[in-house]
C-alpha cells in the first residue's frame, strides 16, 4: 500500500506536535515535511524530537516550497497570513490543503476560495469529528426552534489570541444557516452596561479564557419556560489531529473546491 506524503505546517506548536505524533502513528501516512516559522529556534531540527521519538529523518525547514512540491497533502493549523501563503502554494501543486486555522479576514477568505480553485482545501474552524456533529445539531435545531433565542458560551486556555473562537463563530454560522440569515447581522460580541433587552433574532457570544482548558463551547437554545443545551468538550488536542488525518485522506482523488468538515462525513 502506497502511503499518502503528509507535511505539518506550524510543526513546532501544541497542535503541530500533536499532527507529527498522529501521522507517524499512522499506518496510511508518511510525515515528508515539516515547517516552522523563519527563524524559529527548532529549525534543522529532526521532527522526531518535537515529540520525543526516535529521529525520523525529516528536518524542520522554513521553505515550503520543496516540502509541498513533493507531498499530497499539507495539514495547516498556524495563523491567517501564512495560510493564505500556503493556499497559494498548494494551489500550484494541486493538492489536499487540510487548514484549521482561523481568525482570517474577509479579504483572506477571498484568497482561500480563489486557492480552492485549484487545491483541494478542507476548512474548519474545529476539526473535531464532534463539533462538526454538534454544527449540525445546532443548525438543525435552529431551524427547527426559530423562536428560541442562541446563545454560544466558549471557554479556551489563557494562551489563546482570537476571540471568539474559531469553533464558536463556526457554531454561530450553523445556527444562522438554519435560519437563514446573515451571522455578520446578526451576531452580539459584546455587552457591557446598560444595553438594553435582547433584540429578536440575534446570535450572541460569550468568550472565556483561562489556564490549560483545551477548548470547552456549549450552545443554548432558550425558549420560553425552556432551555434547549447542546456541548462538546474537548479533553486532548488529539481530537483535532485525527479530525485533519480524516480530511487529508478524505481529500484524495476529490474535485479541486473549497470544502468543510461537514463535507468529509457526508452531512452537508
Amino acid at each position: 500500500m502506497n502511503k499518502i506524503r503528509v507535511v505539518v505546517a506550524g510543526a513546532s506548536g501544541r497542535m503541530g506536535r500533536a499532527l507529527v505524533r498522529a501521522v507517524s502513528e499512522a499506518d496510511d501516512l508518511e510525515l515528508t515535511g515539516a515547517l516552522v516559522r523563519h527563524g524559529h529556534p527548532d529549525l534543522g531540527a529532526d521532527a522526531g524530537t518535537l515529540i520525543g521519538a526516535k529521529t525520523m529523518g525529516v528536518t524542520l525547514t522554513d521553505d515550503p516550497l520543496p516540502a509541498i512540491a513533493e507531498t499530497q497533502a499539507l495539514i495547516d493549523f498556524t495563523v491567517a497570513k501564512a495560510s493564505v501563503e500556503l493556499a497559494a502554494l498548494t494551489a500550484q501543486a494541486r493538492i489536499v490543503h487540510v487548514m484549521g486555522t482561523t481568525g482570517f479576514s474577509a479579504d483572506d477568505e477571498i484568497k482561500i476560495r480563489a486557492a480552492s480553485r485549484h487545491a483541494v482545501i478542507v476548512k474548519s474552524g474545529n476539526m473535531s469529528l464532534g463539533v462538526t456533529m454538534l454544527a449540525a445539531l445546532v443548525k438543525q435545531a435552529a431551524k427547527a426552534l426559530p423562536d428560541f433565542d442562541v446563545e454560544i458560551v466558549e471557554m479556551h486556555h489563557r494562551q489563546k489570541v482570537d476571540a471568539p473562537s474559531g469553533t464558536a463563530l463556526l457554531l454561530g454560522r450553523a445556527a444562522a444557516e438554519g435560519r437563514q440569515v446573515s451571522l455578520e447581522e446578526k451576531s452580539v460580541r459584546l455587552r457591557d452596561g446598560h444595553t438594553g433587552a435582547r433584540k429578536d433574532g440575534t446570535i450572541g457570544f460569550a468568550s472565556l479564557r483561562g489556564g490549560t482548558v483545551v477548548g470547552e463551547h456549549e450552545v443554548v437554545l432558550a425558549g420560553s419556560h425552556e432551555r434547549l443545551v447542546l456541548s462538546h468538550v474537548a479533553e486532548d488536542r488529539t481530537i483535532f489531529a485525527n479530525g485533519a488525518l480524516v480530511a487529508a485522506r478524505w481529500g484524495q482523488g476529490k474535485k479541486p473546491g473549497l470544502y468543510a468538515m461537514a463535507d468529509v462525513l457526508g452531512l452537508s
